[in-house]
């Protein structure tokens, strides 16, 4: 049985600031003995359920929760059905959770959120393939921006959300630079002198579409353009920024509806 776990495990480490490791697993009959972690795990099942003991309390995790253990607290694992479990788990580390939620986090570490759920599994979908990390970023920072308003008494974590269309201006000016160099989040962030959550939610209230998707914008069209010239594929992907053909496909397909190659092609 442990050959067939190691078979279902996955583990990588993608280019987004504070994801220090992303681990897939289904395990059948496996279990984890007491550990700890020197990061913070972000823990969605997908299919089945894990029990956990954690600071002597017994927890479980069903399909629609999501599961934040703190680092340096002891805390073993079995499956809590015949099945076993599928898990997608994320280590972040301090940058992104700080020693602040350990304590509530210990108390209630089972967090049932549907909109928090969900946005943990597009945050997986980001980083399973290379070339999005600005998507991955802005999921992982309003993921965080959310974990706080729970794990915080109310009024010392929520945010201020108010319209700021001056610094989505300034963001988009950003991004209309970088197109093809692309940029992080923090960078951003960073240049604009803005929190990063804060950064995000005032580009997409501003022009109703997250920053990542106006990027993958702006590089589709100027693929568009460079495709009916009769430049080809691989060659378009990687002078409007793309990672790869694949990835330039991926977003060329999901915006205009046909592969690059068909699109090169339709006029002729």
């Amino acid at each position: 049985m442990a050959d067939q776990d190691r078979r279902t495990v996955s583990a990588w480490r993608p280019l987004v600031p504070g994801v220090v490791e992303v681990f897939h697993a289904h395990f059948t009959e496996y279990a984890y003995p007491m550990h700890v972690h020197d990061a913070w795990t972000l823990l969605i099942v997908d299919d089945g359920a894990v029990r956990y003991d954690l600071d002597r309390h017994e927890h479980g995790t069903p399909h629609d929760t999501v599961s934040l253990l703190p680092p340096h607290v002891p805390h073993n694992g079995s499956p809590a059905t015949p099945d076993g479990f599928r898990k997608r788990v994320l280590y972040l580390d301090a940058s992104r959770l700080g020693d602040e939620l350990i304590g509530p986090a210990v108390d209630g570490p089972d967090l049932r959120d549907p909109v928090l759920r969900r946005r943990v599994g597009q945050l997986h979908s980001a980083l399973a393939l290379p070339g999005d990390e600005l998507e991955a970023e802005s999921r992982l920072t309003l993921i965080g921006e959310r974990l706080h308003e729970h794990l915080l008494p109310r009024g010392e974590g929520s945010p201020v959300r108010r319209r700021d269309p001056v610094l989505a201006r300034r963001l988009r000016e950003l991004l209309d630079e970088r197109v093809v160099r692309g940029i992080g989040l923090e960078e951003a962030a960073a240049q604009v002198s803005a929190h990063p959550a804060h950064l995000v939610r005032a580009f997409s209230g501003a022009y109703g579409i997250a920053p990542h998707q106006y990027l993958m914008s702006r590089r589709v069209d100027r693929a568009r353009r460079l495709l009916l010239a009769g430049s080809g594929p691989a060659d378009v992907a990687a002078a409007t920024g793309f990672y790869d053909q694949a990835h330039l496909t991926r977003h060329f397909k999901r915006l205009v509806g046909i592969t690059p190659g068909r699109y090169r092609t339709s006029g002729h």
